[in-house]
């Protein structure tokens, strides 16, 4: 039998604004109280896994370990099916830069262009369909965790286009619509993102009949 998050405050196990808005939304119809490792001042582990399930796992384990709360933790990225499934488990790192302080950062517009680079390379009829992946793992101190995967396919895009989403979202049009990610209304897009896909797992596991 699955086993059910419980009353107790759910570490979110992100130092990441916007995906704490998102995943806070999504959970608040269930009656959960989030709370991020940010906010909790919890340090970040190192995520050297090579898959999004493990990175997930890596995070939620940490986060439950150091909170003695259960935690949430999202691995995404996306991938582009003409360059082999990158940037993949490794979408984030593909924006990492360094700034003018030489405190590291992230450049999500950089990140875009690259991916954009080197479709262009491969020619003007090249496949720009790609997918966004997500899991969501649950953690509690105890050891126990849950795994839930999700996914959404459309078309890479260029140039970037809305101001409402976050990371790759500007370049990413679902399938069945002309709109990017970042030009749809977030209740819009929670409905069918690759986040949501595996929310609505996670909810049917954790909170259905």
């Amino acid at each position: 039998m699955t086993r059910r998050l419980g009353s107790e405050t759910l570490v979110i196990a992100t130092h990441n604004a916007g995906k704490l808005k998102e995943i806070s939304a999504l959970l608040a119809p269930h009656g959960v109280q989030c709370v991020s490792a940010g906010a909790l001042g919890l340090a970040e582990p190192v995520e050297d896994g090579t898959t999004f399930v493990e990175n997930a796992l890596i995070k939620a384990r940490a986060a439950a370990q150091a909170s003695g709360l259960p935690a949430l933790a999202d691995d995404s990225g996306m991938s582009v099916a003409a360059l082999g499934g990158r940037p993949g488990v490794y979408t984030a790192d593909w924006a990492e830069r360094q700034s003018f302080e030489g405190e590291p950062g992230r450049d999500w517009y950089m990140a875009m262009g690259k991916v954009e680079g080197l479709l262009c390379e491969q020619g003007s009829e090249v496949d720009r369909s790609c997918w966004f992946s997500c899991v969501l793992a649950i953690a509690w101190p105890d050891g126990e965790t849950a795994v839930y995967q999700g996914r959404v396919d459309g078309t890479y895009s260029w140039p970037p286009r809305g101001t409402m989403g976050f990371g790759y979202d500007p370049v990413f049009v679902p399938q069945g619509d002309t709109r990017s990610f970042a030009e749809l209304d977030p209740e819009e897009k929670h409905k069918i993102s690759h986040r949501a896909d595996a929310f609505a797992k996670l909810v049917a596991a954790q909170f259905g009949g």
